[in-house]
Order: structure tokens, then C-alpha cells, then sequence
């Protein structure tokens, strides 16, 4: 399993970093190889290539904003395997979250 994530808060600092990690811990804990972008207060970190969206398995967007490049992601959309959701609902439970990630890929 496959998963890249973006990460974008607000004001670009708690949430964005909080979200990036608990994606990171859920996916270290289950053996997922994954990709985490962060488009915070320190601008775009870990910026996620074609290569990685393409041969992701789903997409989680983990955003309370607009993001930079979200155009990149309409081919996954197009085959349902992109979850939108605010940064706070990964933060309180990844496990939840990266369950339906799962399901999506599926």
C-alpha cells in the first residue's frame, strides 16, 4: 500500500505539522510506504513529484485550504481515490482516517 498525503492548515503552522506526523506514525505502524507534503508556514516541504502521485494507491488530502498544485491530483479523483478532509480529523484519529483511505483503494 501506497498512500501520499498533503497537509495544509489555515494559518500554517499546528495543524499542517500535527496532521503530517500522525499520517507519518499510522503508516510507519502498518509497513505503508507513504509520502507526506507539508504547504505551511515554511512554504512547500516534501513536495510530492508525478511519479509519486502516480503510483500512489490514494491520495489523502488532509487541507482546511486551497492548496498549491491540487490540479495534480484530478487523475486520482477521476478513479475515486482522493479523501478531502481537515487536518484536526487525522489529527484526532489517524487510525480512523488512514482505515478509509484503505477502503478507497480497495
Amino acid at each position: 500500500m501506497k498512500i501520499v498525503a498533503v497537509c495544509a492548515c489555515t494559518v500554517g503552522i499546528a495543524h499542517t505539522y500535527m496532521a503530517q506526523e500522525a499520517i507519518q506514525k499510522e503508516c510507519e505502524k502498518r509497513s505503508y510506504e507513504y509520502k507526506v507534503e507539508a504547504q505551511g508556514g515554511y512554504g512547500i516541504e516534501n513536495e510530492l513529484d508525478e511519479d509519486d502521485i502516480d503510483s500512489a494507491d490514494v491520495v489523502l488530502l488532509a487541507i482546511a485550504i486551497g492548496i498549491e498544485g491540487d490540479e495534480r491530483f484530478d487523475k486520482k479523483r477521476e478513479e475515486g481515490k482522493v479523501l478531502s478532509l481537515d487536518p484536526a480529523e487525522v489529527i484526532a484519529d489517524p487510525s480512523g482516517v488512514i482505515d478509509r483511505v484503505i477502503a478507497l483503494a480497495q
